[in-house]
């Protein structure tokens, strides 16, 4: 290769080398800015194939994309002086690279740092407006919005933007939920002690009308059975009684055999009388059979 042919590998090498240092691309989720020796000279490029003075101007990259700051939970004074713990986290991003790097060195960690610092004031300030109960259950929409607006307000020349506000976990301090359950544990246990106790009045009274259904129930039997068994013996007697007006002497003597029957039932049986006695009328008169 002759001189002249190496000499214009050298400069085309060098043209090349060149015209691709002068020429840089901007991602749609990037922001960038050119320095010249250390100076801004141009920050709103969009995204693209952009062109710089080769080795006179530099360029660097943020990440534009939409970023999270999840910060620590926190306690935070209500108006009634009782401590909630707020666990939050705030979505943003960079909008204007140029302050974003001379205001916070283009480091996210120091943007983090300031929005947490932020975002700590606002809700201080928030809570401190409220009552545990509208911020529990009715305000916290209306906080959130309050609280990224004020933001915005204070970072916007940061070159940063505050997308949103969340809210993860409102709680009552650990001490006072410890009392609050107490309480909700008491409460729940007298509407217990007093259900069961409505429950047993009941239950006697059920006892109750079941014992007196149960009296007057066998009362009303015990009467229609004395009813029956006063019907069966007036029977019985006007049978006996007709019985006795159509034969005396065969009903006397009916009944005398019956006494003798179960009187000398046993041969234990002792009766001591007079043998002649009413009592053995029918026993004297009876006579053996004929002999067969």
């Amino acid at each position: 290769m002759s001189g002249k042919s190496l000499i214009t590998l050298v400069l085309l090498v060098i043209a090349v080398t060149l015209g691709a240092s002068s020429v840089y691309y901007v991602d749609q989720r990037e922001k960038a800015i050119v320095f010249q020796f250390g100076e801004i000279v141009r920050s709103n490029d969009e995204p693209g194939i952009h062109f710089k003075a080769p080795l006179i101007n530099n360029v660097r990259f943020f990440d534009a994309r939409v970023q999270t700051m999840d910060s620590d939970p926190e306690l935070y004074l209500t108006r009634a002086k009782k401590n909630l713990v707020v666990d939050s986290f705030v979505k943003w991003r960079i909008t204007n690279a140029a302050d974003y790097y001379t205001r916070l060195g283009g480091l996210a960690s120091n943007a983090r740092s300031r929005l947490a610092q932020r975002v700590n004031d606002a809700l201080r300030s928030e809570f401190g407006n409220r009552s545990v109960q509208q911020v529990i259950s009715g305000d916290r929409v209306e906080i959130m919005d309050l609280v990224r607006t004020a933001m915005n307000r204070e970072v916007a020349s940061l070159g940063i933007e505050v997308l949103d506000v969340r809210l993860k976990r409102v709680d009552l301090d650990p001490g006072i939920s410890e009392r609050v359950y107490q309480r909700m544990e008491a409460e729940r246990s007298r509407v217990a002690m007093d259900l069961r106790a409505r429950g047993a009045e009941a239950a006697e009274v059920i006892r109750a009308d079941a014992d007196r259904q149960r009296a007057i129930i066998i009362a009303e039997a015990q009467q229609t059975a004395q009813e029956v068994k006063g019907q069966g013996d007036a029977e019985a007697t006007s049978i006996y009684a007709d019985a006795f007006s159509r034969d005396r002497e065969f009903y006397q003597m009916y009944r005398s055999l019956n006494a003798y029957r179960k009187t000398f039932a046993s041969p234990d049986n002792l009766l001591v009388v007079e043998p002649d006695s009413e009592f053995f009328k029918y026993f004297n008169q009876s006579k053996p059979g004929p002999s067969q």
